[in-house]
């Protein structure tokens, strides 16, 4: 009796101790596998939060760059010759929009600018002939202004206008049905003998909040004198500089690097 009861404590010591081993040996690796699932627990937190503020940083940017768009500068590929010699087919353009103030997208909504639109200024807008396009154009008549020109020569208020900057070439004159608006804006009213062309139209006087509009190449210009006085609220900007030129007709390979005009960078637009 008192062997087996030895022998029994024994075994029952022996179990126990084996139990308190076994519980020893568990713990550690219960708390090991809670710090990995902590760990990783963290980690995936950080990589959405590391992900969240990429978003937020990209929408941010996206948002400044829109606005500077939208509000402050644009940028115009000039890709036809309306205004030679002052501005070039591949004339890259910045363009002030703050300074006159510019239109919210989609809508006739204007926010002022720090100038009013002058005479003599480049400026670009969209025109009420065509609803996807953006053309640039020299503002000559202001709103009150009269006009006239003769075989090429324009008049404003009755005087002869200098304007170096025009380009005249082959013969033009002749009408067009598209010019019959002129009128309703004759100085005196609208004669029925009055039949207006390229080189020869007016006197016609220039309406409230309303400019007329002129390329500088004028035998090769689509412009006020066809389509009309152009609204204010039209304008999307003033023509500041040229910020990179090339020449797009040349037939030499990657014209943008072979055919820079590097003289024409810079340069400000008058």
């Amino acid at each position: 009796m008192g062997r087996r009861g030895r022998k029994a404590k024994r075994g029952s010591a022996r179990k126990g101790a084996r139990a308190k081993r076994g519980s020893a040996t568990r713990e550690p690796a219960t708390e090991g596998t809670g710090a990995k699932k902590a760990a990783g627990a963290e980690q995936g937190t950080g990589r959405r939060a590391g992900l969240f503020g990429s978003i937020r940083y990209l929408a941010t940017l996206a948002a400044i760059v829109l606005f500077i768009r939208v509000f402050l500068m644009g940028n115009y590929v000039i890709d036809s010759g309306s205004m030679e010699n002052t501005l070039l087919v591949g004339d890259f353009l910045a363009v002030n929009k703050l300074a006159i103030g510019s239109r919210i997208p989609f809508t006739d909504i204007r926010i002022p600018g720090y100038s009013e639109p002058g005479r003599g200024e480049v400026l670009v807008f969209d025109p009420h002939h065509e609803e996807n396009m953006t053309i640039v154009k020299r503002v000559v008549g202001m709103p009150g202004d009269t006009l006239e020109m003769r075989d090429k020569v324009l008049y404003l208020n009755g005087e002869v206008h200098d304007e170096p900057y025009v380009e005249t070439g082959g013969p033009r004159d002749y009408h067009e049905p598209e010019m019959r608006w002129q009128h309703g804006f004759l100085v005196g009213g609208a004669r029925d003998d009055y039949l207006g062309t390229w080189d020869n139209w007016g006197p016609l006087a220039v309406p409230a909040d309303h400019y007329f509009m002129l390329g500088d190449n004028r035998d090769d210009s689509i412009d006020s004198r066809l389509w009309g006085f152009l609204e204010g609220w039209r304008f999307k900007g003033r023509v500041a500089f040229i910020y990179f030129s090339y020449d797009r007709d040349s037939f030499r390979p990657f014209p943008w690097i072979t055919e820079v005009r590097g003289s024409r960078i810079g340069d400000r637009v008058r």
